[in-house]
Order: structure tokens, then sequence, then C-alpha cells
């Protein structure tokens, strides 16, 4: 491979790595520390394709990106950022970058990346939108590897009117996305309408969603607008779309197939002009095996499937979560608060079966109901306790409820995918959701001797330190004689569990 890459990161270290990796594999780089050089080479028309940084001493990457668009509008930029927000990733692609990157990346993306750009270079096609939308208010919060994926799936859809499918348990935040889509996509200053199909009587579903003329059944007593005129010029938001009855997924597939629909008693057919969004937190696949959907309606509205993972897959977020909601509540009168470090662990062990809302709700009650300014272990864990959720859901380590876990990433896998293809990834998915409880029940077993703990799990000693640093486990030696009676079974646990899977 050749070509000459032109790299912009204040990062001495950053620029180092990029230098010898993708010298390695055969380009010309040229590196700088600000955002002037880079655009005295690219001005002079050098380089064939550009890596940009957004925070650089001298100027935002952001704002030099348009400009090289216009005088070299077929050079591919790629934009690095340590900011991974979905709205640095959204204006990265309204402004031209070819791709983004979150920090920290993968080189082996880059140099993907990289190669993809020059075998097929850039259209000069793309937007580059001057608006500044601030931070203060963003749309979703989390800087997690899997959210740092939404962030670039949602910003490759803002200038789109594609159908997208959101999937996901209750409480992920399926309609914050929805609403990301509508307030920062194309169609941001039409009316957005949400509909749950579920809080809909089935009997009113269509005349909800298409409207009737009056007399058209009993207790029509005068024509009734739907929410596709009400939505119209801009986005339809269909929550909770399993639940739809067989009639009204006819019309709305006639809708989809055809742009135009009839009220509920009309004969005469309505154009429309909608960008359909739905959302589910059932298994759509298993639904149209037992008939209860149809399938050419799933393909027509699976055009980009979303799936937002569940809070226990992105524990790393819950901090930024927390503060969120502290600031939040803050805005609304409530005392300002915050969570220290061993309440803030207790969060990342907790299992969320009421994921994201589940903790708003929780941090709404603490800045509510609590004196101390920072809430610490003991609270947090009365708190969880007066859930009445049991906790030991999220330390699965019997064999039965380790099958369990690995069942429910298969079946969230072939909902995803479907049946006829292999389950790629399942291995870390599970490890990641397991690794956790697992380092942590075995410290307990052995009263917080990570030198015992590591005998147990079979790893070097300096291996499980590094995990627990990188885990945020809070390890506490305890003196006990005896141990619990979970901590025995922790004791007792062998590979038994895990060779049965």
């Amino acid at each position: 491979m050749s070509g000459t890459v032109l790299i912009a990161d204040d990062d001495a270290a950053i620029r180092t790595v990029l230098d010898q990796a993708l010298g390695r594999a055969g380009y010309d780089v040229r590196s700088t520390g600000n955002a002037s050089t880079l655009w005295r080479w690219v001005s002079n028309g050098e380089g064939d394709v550009a890596i940009l940084d957004v925070i650089m001493p001298d100027e935002n990457g952001l704002d030099l990106l348009p400009r090289i668009r216009r005088i070299r509008p077929d050079m591919p930029i790629i934009v690095m950022s340590a900011r991974n927000t979905l709205l640095t990733a959204i204006r990265a692609t309204e402004r031209g970058a070819y791709e983004y990157l979150p920090k920290p990346f993968d080189i082996n993306e880059v140099a993907t990346v990289i190669e993809r750009a020059l075998q097929a270079p850039d259209t000069g096609n793309r937007s580059t939108s001057e608006e500044g939308e601030g931070e203060e208010n963003l749309p979703l919060i989390g800087r997690s590897p899997a959210m740092q994926e939404i962030y670039r799936v949602l910003a490759r859809l803002m200038a789109t009117d594609l159908t997208v499918m959101i999937s996901g348990e209750s409480g992920t935040g399926k309609e914050l996305v929805a609403r990301a889509l509508h307030d920062y996509g194309k169609r941001r200053n039409g009316p957005f309408v949400a509909v749950n199909m579920a809080a809909i009587p089935r009997e009113l579903i269509e005349s909800d969603l298409f409207g009737h003329e009056k007399g058209a059944f009993t207790g029509a007593a005068n024509k009734s607008t739907g929410r596709f005129e009400q939505a119209e010029g801009g986005t339809l938001f269909l929550d909770e779309i399993g639940d739809m009855p067989p009639e009204a997924q006819t019309r709305l597939l006639r809708v989809l197939q055809q742009g135009e629909y009839t009220t509920v008693g009309g004969r005469s057919p309505i154009k429309t002009n909608v960008r359909i969004i739905a959302a589910t937190n059932r298994d759509l696949r298993q639904l149209i095996k037992q008939g209860l959907f149809r399938e050419d309606l799933f393909f027509r509205l699976n055009v980009v499937p979303i799936r937002l993972p569940a809070l226990r897959e992105r524990t790393e977020d819950i901090p930024d979560l927390a503060r969120h909601f502290f600031s939040e509540a803050a805005d609304e009168g409530l005392p300002l608060k915050s969570i220290d470090n061993a309440g803030m662990n207790r969060l990342k062990q907790y299992h969320w079966p009421g994921n994201v809302r589940e903790l708003e709700n929780l941090v709404r009650r603490l800045a509510a109901l609590y004196v101390e300014d920072v809430i610490g272990p003991d609270i947090i864990d009365t708190e969880l306790a007066e859930t009445g959720v049991p906790q030991a859901a999220s330390s699965p380590l019997e064999a039965d409820s380790l099958t369990a876990a690995v069942d429910q990433h298969l079946q969230r896998y072939f909902a995803a995918h479907g049946d006829e293809l292999p389950p790629t990834g399942l291995y870390m998915r599970v490890l990641r959701e397991l690794e956790r409880p697992l380092i942590m029940r075995s410290l307990a077993a052995t009263r917080g001797n990570q030198i015992k703990a590591a005998e147990l799990l079979g790893l070097n000693r300096n291996t499980l330190r590094k995990k627990i640093r990188d885990l945020g486990i809070e390890v506490v030696r305890s003196s006990a004689v005896h141990p619990t009676s979970t901590e025995t079974r922790v004791q007792a646990f062998d590979t038994q569990g895990i060779n049965n899977l």
C-alpha cells in the first residue's frame, strides 16, 4: 500500500504510534502537532489522506475540517477525538469527515479506514453544516465502546431518511435515540410524534395512527386526524412495535410500500412524507414464527437495525450517567450530590434490570432523600436492597446461571442476525459480563488475599492485580475465620459449569 498520510495531533505519543505503524504498512507519513502546519501542507496540494485531532493548541479541528473540504473536496479526512460524545461524531460527519474514530483507537482499525479511503476516494458530497449545538445537553451519555459504535452509526444516519429499527431492553433509551435521529437530522424542523403501541387499546390503534372519518365507527362523532398527519414532514416514532395488531400492521406496510394511507372509514388515499423509526424490546423474529408479526413488515422496518446495550453491558458509563442525572436533579432544585468511589463500585456491581431508567430513578431518590453531599456504599446498598430485585443475578457463577447467561446472549444475537448465522463475538461478550463478578467472588472467598485469589482463578498475580485495577474493583481484606455461604460456594466452584456450555 502506498500514499501519503498527513497527521495533525498535539499528542506526541499518538503521533509516534501512528508514524511507526503506518510507516510499517508502507505509507509515507508526515505529522505535526498543530493545525496551521496541516493547513499549509493541504493548501500546497500535499497528502492523500489526513488524520485530524479535534482539540489542538491553535485551532479546533472541526473548524479546520470544512476549510480543507472547500479546497480539497476529494481528500478523505479522518477525525479523531477524546471527546467521545454523540455531538462530536455528528459534527465531524456534518462537516465532511470521511470517518470519525474515538480515542483510544485501535491502530488496526485506523489502517483499515485509511486503506478503504484511498481505494474509494471521497466524492466530496458530504454536508458541511456549520451549526454548533452546545455540549451541555447531550442527547445520549456514555463513552463505552458499545456507545461509541452507536454514535458512529447515528452520525452516518443524520443526513438520511432511512427507516430505523431500535431494539433493546426496557429502559435502555430507545426513545432518546429516536429523538436524537430527529433533532440532529434533516427533519429537525418538522414535528416529532411518538406513539406507544402497548399504551393504546388494540381496537383504536388504526384510528390513532391514520385518523378516522365522522361515523366511521360507533363513537366517531367527528372527523379526527391521526399521528401520520400530525407527523407530516417530520418523524413518527412507533414504540413497542411488536404490540401492533395484525390489521394495523397491514395498513402500516401499505404506507411503507406506497407512501400513502387511507383514514378509517375513508376512501381517498392520502400521500404522506414522514420518516419512520420503530422500537421494540421483544424478539420480532420469534413473533414472526408465532404468526404474530408480518415478516414483510419486519424487513421494511429493519432497514437499519440499532441494538442498544443493557446498562450491565456498559457499566463503565455509570459514573458519567450518575453525574448527568445529579446535575439534572440540581437544575430542578434538588441539592447537588456525588457518589464516592466505593459507592460507584457498588453501582457497577449491580445487575440493573431496569437499565438506565432505573439508575436515573435511583439518583433522583438519592438527591431528594439523603442529607449527605457525598453518597457512600452503605446508602447505595440500602437503596439497592429496597428495590426488591436480587443482586445475585449480577454474579452468575453456578453452572445453571452460566448456561442461562450464555443462552441470553445467544437469543440476543439470533434476534438481531437470524438463526442461520454463527454467534461470532459471543466469547468476549460473555467473558466481559462474568469476569468482574467472578474475580469479586474469588476475592471474597479468600477474604481479600490476592495471592490466594490468583491461585484459585489460575491467574498470574500481576495479571489479577491489573484486572482488579482495570475493572475498578475495591479489595477489602477480612479477618473472618469462616467464609459466608456465598464464599463457600465460590471456593467449591470449579470449571464444570463452563465446560458444560
